[in-house]
C-alpha cells in the first residue's frame, strides 16, 4: 500500500482511530457483493457498504454513467444555472416517488437532505403566516445525520453529547419494544399506541407552536427498529388535524429497500417530505435529495417577498457526475425490477435469520423487507463490546456486517443470492457462539 504509512494523516468518521491505526481494515477494490481487501481476501458485503449500494458494488451501467459525465462536463454551477441532467433526475425520482410528491431540492447527502427540509418545514410555516411555528418533533433512537439540524431531532445521546441543539426539539419515545415484540416476523403488532405521545406533546406544547414532525420509518443507525402496525398512519393523522409537516427520513429505506420504491409506499402513508440519499446513487456519488408535496413547495415559492424564494443550497447540489449515477442507478432499479426481487426474497430472508433466534445472548431479531438486525445482550456493564467482537470476527472470516452497539445490522444489496444469505446466517452464527 502506498502512501498510508502515517495513518493519522487521516482522522477517520465514526471510528476509534487509535484502535483502527493498530490494526486498519483496509478495503482495495469492490465487486458484486465483495470487497477485496489489502491482503486479497473477498470479504462478502452484508450491509451493501452502507446501506447506499443496493445494486451491490461497480454496477456496470453506474459505472458507465459516471465516466461518460466525467468525459462531458464534471461540473456546473449550482446557483442561478442549470444542466440537463438534473431536470431528468428530478422527473425520475418523482416518477417513483408516493404520489403528490413532486419537487426535488438536491443536496449531497443523508444529513444535507435532512437539513434541507428542516428548513423548508420552517420557512414553509413562516410564509403562510404561522411563524410561531418553530418546534420540530423528532423520536428518541432516531438518527438524522450530524448537521446541527439533524443532531438537534435526533435520538441518539453519543451524537449529541459534546455539542448544544440548535433548533428547538423535543422527542416522542422510541418504537423498540422488546418486551412485547421480540423476535417479530416483519411489523410487530403491537405499540400502535406509541404514536399517542405525539398528541401528549402537541397538548403540552400547543400545535401553533410546531412546525414539523421527522421520523424515520424504520430506525436504521439505532439497529433496525421497525414501527408496530398502525403507528405511522396515527401518526400522519395527528399531523394533518394539527397543521404539523410530516418529514419521513427514507435515507435508508428509500430505493427498494422494503421491498417498495419507499417506506411511505409500503406503510401506506404519504408525509410532507421524504428525504433520500445512499441507495440513490448507488453509493457511486455523494447525493441527497428532499422530495416534497405542492402544499411546500407553493408555500414557499407563492408566498415569497424576494427573488430568491428559499436562501438554501449547496456548491454540489446536483452535481452533474452525481446526476449522472442516480439517472442510471433508478433506471436499474426500474428495469430490472429491483424492488419486486427484494419482495420477493424476503420471506427467505426472514425464515434464515431467525434461525438465529437460539444462538446464546440473542435477546431479538427483526427484519422487514431485505434489512434486518440480531440483538444481543450486553456483556455484563460492557455495553457494546459483545457487538464490536462479532464484529471482529465476521470480518476476520470473510464477512461485512455493521455493529452498533450489541446490535448487529445487516442490509445485503437486492442482488444476493439464497446462498450467499445462508453463508452470512453461517459465519454470524459462529461469530455470536464465540462470542458467548
Amino acid at each position: 500500500m502506498k502512501n498510508i504509512n502515517n495513518m493519522s494523516a487521516l482522522w477517520k468518521p465514526f471510528t476509534p482511530n487509535r484502535e483502527f491505526n493498530k490494526s486498519p481494515r483496509i478495503f482495495t477494490k469492490s465487486d458484486g457483493m465483495y470487497y477485496t481487501t489489502d491482503k486479497e481476501a473477498e470479504v462478502l458485503d452484508a450491509v451493501s457498504g452502507l446501506w447506499c449500494c443496493n445494486l451491490g458494488n461497480k454496477y456496470k451501467s453506474v459505472v458507465d454513467a459516471v465516466k461518460n459525465q466525467a468525459e462531458t462536463m464534471y461540473y456546473s454551477p449550482a446557483f442561478q444555472v442549470g444542466h440537463p441532467l438534473e431536470y431528468e433526475l428530478a422527473n425520475e425520482l418523482v416518477s417513483i416517488a408516493p404520489k403528490d410528491l413532486n419537487h426535488v431540492f438536491f443536496a449531497n447527502s443523508g444529513s444535507e437532505a435532512v437539513e434541507s427540509a428542516l428548513k423548508m418545514a420552517l420557512a414553509y410555516q413562516k410564509a403562510i403566516g404561522q411563524g410561531t411555528r418553530h418546534l420540530i418533533i423528532g423520536r428518541e433512537s432516531a438518527y438524522h445525520g450530524v448537521n446541527f439540524g439533524g443532531i438537534s431531532v435526533g435520538g441518539l445521546v453519543n451524537n449529541k453529547r459534546q455539542y448544544n441543539n440548535l433548533i428547538k426539539t423535543f422527542h416522542m419515545p422510541s418504537i423498540l419494544d422488546i418486551e412485547n415484540n421480540a423476535f417479530s416476523k416483519g411489523m410487530p403488532k403491537q405499540g400502535a399506541l406509541k404514536a399517542e405521545a405525539l398528541l401528549a406533546l402537541i397538548n403540552t406544547h400547543g400545535a401553533e407552536n410546531i412546525a414539523a414532525v421527522i421520523v424515520e420509518p424504520v430506525a436504521g443507525s439505532a439497529g433496525v427498529h421497525i414501527p408496530p402496525v398502525g403507528y405511522l398512519n396515527r401518526i400522519s393523522e395527528i399531523c394533518k388535524e394539527n397543521g404539523i409537516l410530516l418529514i419521513f427520513d427514507e435515507v435508508i429505506t428509500g430505493f427498494g429497500r422494503l421491498g417498495t420504491p419507499f417506506a411511505a409506499d409500503k406503510f401506506g402513508v404519504t408525509p410532507d417530505m421524504i428525504t433520500t440519499a445512499k441507495g440513490l446513487t448507488n453509493g457511486a456519488s455523494p447525493m441527497g435529495a428532499v422530495i416534497t408535496n405542492d402544499k411546500v413547495y407553493d408555500g414557499i415559492i407563492n408566498n415569497s417577498k424576494t427573488p430568491i424564494e428559499f436562501f438554501h443550497g449547496y456548491t454540489y447540489s446536483g452535481h452533474p457526475i452525481s446526476c449522472a449515477a442516480g439517472i442510471a442507478t433508478i433506471k436499474a432499479y426500474k428495469e430490472e425490477k429491483f424492488f419486486d426481487k427484494v419482495a420477493e426474497m424476503e420471506e427467505f430472508w426472514q425464515e434464515e435469520l431467525h434461525t438465529l433466534k437460539d444462538c446464546p445472548n440473542v435477546i431479538d431479531i427483526r427484519n422487514l423487507g431485505l434489512v434486518g438486525a440480531v440483538h444481543l445482550s450486553a456483556n455484563g456493564s460492557n455495553v457494546g463490546q459483545r457487538g464490536n467482537d462479532i464484529y471482529l470476527d465476521c470480518f476476520e472470516n470473510n464477512l461485512l456486517v455493521r455493529a452498533t452497539g450489541d446490535i448487529i445490522a445487516l442490509s445485503p444489496a437486492y442482488i444476493v443470492s439464497k446462498d450467499e444469505i445462508r453463508q452470512i446466517v453461517a459465519t454470524l452464527r459462529e461469530a455470536i457462539n464465540k462470542a458467548a
